[in-house]
């Protein structure tokens, strides 16, 4: 009954699996939230002035008539920072290990950076479009339909999405990765929508424990990447979906991430801990993770073509 009120809601999600803000100060953080306090808050985080006319004028139409509107509770993961965006802002790395390990239905197919079309296996489809990077804030436009037996045409919606992310060196000395979501969802039925919102609490926690499972994941891969790189190596060889260059980035992404965690390990001794790490679009050399207080995002050549 609730598939079709996944359509972005849940299979997005499941394919973008992480970002956020710090909590408000006058929220529970750890639980999610449909308030109108959290809609007002997540609408002023768009970076609307960084986005061209035509996108800007979409985002706004959809926030503004969009009949559901969720944020996720927060999430926290230890992961690196640089693996962390390039998994955010290339979907069908993550779509592909699942795949490997059989345990999704979802694909994905990459039109172009930044651009994606994505099923969900069960009558589900939907274009996306990542229409702001930084590293603090994404900005995601989709839009697709669900055709099957429950309906007599297929239903369609658009969404945004606002992924938003913090990161935080801790007593520990390790990264750790804030994140939160918030959709915005514009179904072309009210009565769809009148439906919707009474079975939302269901469907939230549906979307809540993709959210969360695939943050987690985020910081499963990392941790796999510092301790066992022959093993990310091979299972690199079963990516058999990507584009070639994605896959090399894979490669040299995650090795990276066991050369900072080797020199992190050895120069641990008089490092300052417990101070937020800058996260920046700054370009870096495409091999090395930059280490220390300042993690520098090599990122200028990871963003959409279309938002350098």
């Amino acid at each position: 009954m609730i598939r079709p009120l996944h359509l972005l809601l849940a299979s997005a999600i499941a394919l973008f699996g992480s970002a956020a803000p710090l909590a408000s100060a006058a929220e529970d953080a750890t639980k999610a939230s449909t308030s109108a306090a959290a809609r007002a808050d997540s609408m002023k985080s768009i970076p609307l002035d960084r986005l061209d006319a035509t996108t800007r004028a979409t985002v706004c139409d959809v926030v503004e008539k969009a009949g559901i509107f969720r944020r996720m509770p927060i999430s926290v993961v230890d992961c690196d920072p640089n693996l962390y965006l390039f998994l955010v802002r290339n979907p069908e790395v993550v779509v592909n290990i699942w795949q490997a390990m059989n345990v999704t239905t979802v694909s994905t197919e990459r039109v172009k950076p930044g651009v994606y079309r994505a099923t969900d296996g069960a009558g589900t489809a939907c274009n996306i479009q990542f229409v702001h990077c930084s590293p603090d804030t994404h900005i995601i436009l989709a839009d697709g339909a669900y055709s099957g037996p429950l309906f007599l045409r297929p239903v369609k919606a658009r969404c945004v999405i606002v992924l938003k992310s913090a990161y935080v060196k801790e007593t520990d000395g390790r990264v750790y990765v804030t994140s939160r979501m918030d959709t915005f969802i514009d179904l072309d039925s009210v009565g769809l929508e009148l439906f919707a919102k009474t079975v939302q609490p269901l469907v939230g926690k549906a979307a809540d424990h993709n959210f969360t499972e695939t943050s987690g994941f985020f910081g499963t891969l990392s941790r796999a990447a510092e301790r066992n790189s022959p093993g990310i190596q091979r299972l690199s060889t079963k990516l058999t979906k990507l584009d070639p260059k994605v896959r090399d980035e894979f490669l040299i992404r995650t090795a990276a991430v066991s050369q900072s965690a080797a020199a992190q390990s050895a120069n641990a001794a008089g490092k300052s801990q417990g101070e937020t790490v800058v996260v920046s679009d700054v370009p870096t050399k495409r091999n090395q993770t930059p280490t220390g207080t300042s993690i520098k995002q090599a990122a200028a050549d990871d963003r959409p073509r279309a938002m350098r």
